[in-house]
């Protein structure tokens, strides 16, 4: 049975990694899918082509999602192509690792201007379009908030954020019957996380060794869980905050 068909989705950030995984996954399930990008129009077209290819629909979308014009205009155009929208999965994210003494203000704008207040803009403009019904909003936070590694100040500071604002949000929208819950992944492999070194050797091997069922994700671990909180299987979940790391939190 296909628990999202005739649902719009808006995945950001879904070009590739977790993100492409999870709009697969809503397209599957019946969703008609806006797969978000910022940089390659190449990536976006190709996960749509996939969708495509196995029945489903999608269509991408340009938008820088800490831009409050790019989302602007994101969610004209999309008004425009559907007149609504059910769900938002707030998949767009960046992280770096660093010491205490090597955080920037640069740094901390680049990651809470997309991660925090992108989000929020985004989950602003969604409320506008979801039909009397309601929707579901799934963000997209991280297990780092929970066991708080060493070296990730700002990006566990600001997926703490997303967290709370998770709680805030699902207060605030129940009454419109739009709930709102958090995914919050472990260590998965993703195109990211090969750039950002996070797999090297010694790191991935202590994380590995820690997790009860020891080994790291993949983005597939992740994208059914969404796919569930989307739907209206999920429609007495409001405000949760589901890890998904193997048992590491």
């Amino acid at each position: 049975m296909k628990t999202l068909q005739k649902k719009i989705a808006l995945v950001t950030g879904s070009s590739k990694g977790i993100g492409a995984a999870i709009a697969r996954q809503l397209a599957a399930q019946g969703a008609t899918v806006i797969v978000n990008y910022t940089r390659s129009q190449a990536e976006a077209d190709h996960v749509v082509a996939e969708i495509v290819a196995a029945g489903g629909r999608a269509h991408a979308i340009k938008a820088d999602v800490s831009d409050a014009l790019d989302i602007k205009a994101l969610f004209k155009a999309i008004v425009h192509q559907h007149g609504h929208l059910d769900i938002l999965v707030n998949n767009a994210g960046v992280y770096a690792t660093g010491a205490l003494a090597d955080v920037s203000e640069a740094e901390f704008h680049r990651q809470f201007n997309l991660n925090v207040l992108g989000l929020i803009q985004c989950t602003q403009a969604a409320v506008d379009m979801f039909n009397p019904n309601g929707g579901s909003i799934v963000n997209i936070s991280s297990s780092v908030t929970s066991f708080t590694p060493a070296n990730s100040t700002v990006y566990t500071a600001s997926k703490g954020a997303v967290d709370a604002i998770t709680r805030t949000l699902a207060n605030e929208l129940g009454p419109k019957n739009i709930r709102v819950n958090s995914v919050n992944p472990g260590l998965v492999v993703t195109e990211g996380v090969h750039d950002s070194g996070f797999l090297e050797d010694a790191f991935r091997q202590k994380i590995e060794s820690i997790t009860p069922l020891g080994r790291i994700g993949t983005p597939q671990d992740i994208a059914p869980a969404v796919a569930f909180l989307a739907s209206d299987d999920a429609g007495w979940i409001t405000g949760e905050t589901l890890v998904i790391g193997g048992g590491l939190h």
